[in-house]
């Protein structure tokens, strides 16, 4: 990775769009410390500390604390995953939506454009939302209409901001803008995870514990993100062979090529997916603060199906919310990787062009066997997505560490974006080499 960014850095034309992009998540972090005017930036803070809850923790870290914080971004680009997410999703459901999808660039132009404007809504819903419901708790200095319109204008055009700076990244920076901004947001909290875990195994023990506590623990950390590179990298690869035929006067034909089926094919939305599900009952329980009575069975459902409560030696029962959780990683696995994939659209295509795979007929025998294989890879993935995140939660349960930003969740989006953005560095210099080899 540093090789790559050092040669990176040789190359004028790379360079300026490393610096551009460095520049525009400056701008995001200076924008992540200005409060939103009239808005008490203490009152989420204690209200985490209070409720010792991490319902809306991973929230917190998606936007590099500037929830805890209300800062002007303080929705971060939330709202734009949620709207991609439902646009992928309304893509599979409508026609017409499909239909624009494979109508080339412009297609994909105006399916941005909806992506937008339901990101903008989504905003203007969760900022009205958090105004209302938490500015009479003491979100608000002053609960009247003219702050909860202050603080819902504010917070929705910060969100727009972050997706427009995330666009720009894309066009003229490097990688994915958007998820270079979740990835730089997540790693803003690492100060204070690392201050975290020194105070809790470090602080106060002797040299050698503490020296044998730091080693673990970066082993621990290390060994996860090893396996989640694997995880990411896997892949299961059909081979497939093209038959030969006749165009006038030659035969074409007759290649052989693959089929690459990757082991966790729905990436990081099934978490993403099982978290919010399971978190909202919750989240929604905040609106209504001391309402709820947590000694009644409603109340300890709410506790059971809240992350931090799981693997508390004192309070076990308690821990049954994770059998939900792993089943719906699972159940959300298949049903992503269902509406992303079509075995049988495939199958066609490749028997429209006059491929198969050696020793499966065409059609729908090649279909069945697809389904078959990525069922089985699909529940491998599931599984391993599951440990990567049960991980973090166990440690946190059994040592009684407060969430850490650098969950399983969160490991898996910093891997992934990295080795995303390694490689479009590398593509933006095999592009200028190419150029040059032609300019000669």
């Amino acid at each position: 990775m540093f090789k790559t960014l050092r040669n990176a850095f040789k190359v004028k034309e790379v360079r300026t769009k490393l610096i551009y992009t460095f520049m525009m998540l400056v701008v995001i972090r200076i924008g992540s410390q200005l409060p939103i005017p009239g808005v008490n930036t203490e009152f989420f803070k204690e209200f985490f500390a209070q409720q010792n809850n991490d319902a809306m923790g991973f929230f917190n870290a998606m936007t590099g604390s500037s929830f805890s914080n209300m800062s002007v971004f303080a929705l971060s680009i939330s709202p734009y995953i949620t709207s991609s997410i439902i646009m992928q999703l309304l893509t599979i459901a409508i026609p017409k939506l499909e239909e624009m999808q494979k109508d080339g660039e412009d297609g994909r132009k105006k399916i941005a454009e909806y992506t937008r404007y339901v990101t903008v809504g989504l905003a203007l819903i969760e900022s009205v939302a958090m105004a209302i419901g938490f500015g009479g708790q003491g979100l608000l200095k002053e609960f009247n209409a003219l702050s909860i319109m202050i603080a819902v204008v504010t917070m929705t055009a910060g969100s727009a901001l972050l997706m427009w700076i995330g666009e720009r990244i894309t066009e003229k920076g490097v990688g994915n803008g958007i998820s270079i901004v979740l990835l730089v947001n997540i790693i803003s909290s690492f100060p204070s995870d690392v201050s975290t875990l020194y105070n809790r195994f470090m602080s106060g023990k002797s040299v050698a514990v503490a020296a044998i506590a730091a080693i673990i623990i970066i082993a621990v950390i290390l060994a996860i993100i090893v396996f989640v590179i694997v995880l990411q990298d896997g892949e299961r690869r059909i081979p497939v062979q093209y038959s030969k035929k006749m165009q006038g006067r030659k035969m074409v034909g007759g290649q052989a090529t693959n089929i690459p089926l990757k082991v966790n094919t729905a990436g990081v939305i099934p978490v993403i997916f099982a978290s919010s599900l399971m978190s909202f009952p919750v989240v929604i329980a905040q609106f209504f603060g001391d309402k709820i009575d947590y000694s009644s069975i409603g109340g300890h459902i709410l506790t059971g199906l809240n992350s931090s409560s799981w693997f508390k030696l004192d309070r076990p029962a308690y821990s049954i919310g994770l059998i939900l959780y792993v089943a719906l990683i699972i159940v959300f696995a298949y049903f992503y990787t269902s509406i992303t994939f079509n075995p049988l659209e495939v199958a066609n295509n490749m028997k429209k062009s006059g491929g198969f795979i050696p020793g499966i007929r065409p059609g729908k025998p090649t279909s069945d066997y697809l389904n078959s294989i990525l069922n089985y890879i699909v529940f491998i993935g599931a599984c391993s997505l599951t440990i990567v995140c049960v991980i973090p939660i166990m440690v946190s349960g059994l040592f009684n560490v407060s969430r850490l930003s650098f969950g399983g969740t969160s490991l898996i989006i910093i891997v992934s974006v990295v080795l995303e953005t390694i490689k479009a560095v590398e593509s933006q210099m095999l592009v200028r080499y190419y150029k040059g080899f032609l300019n000669d």
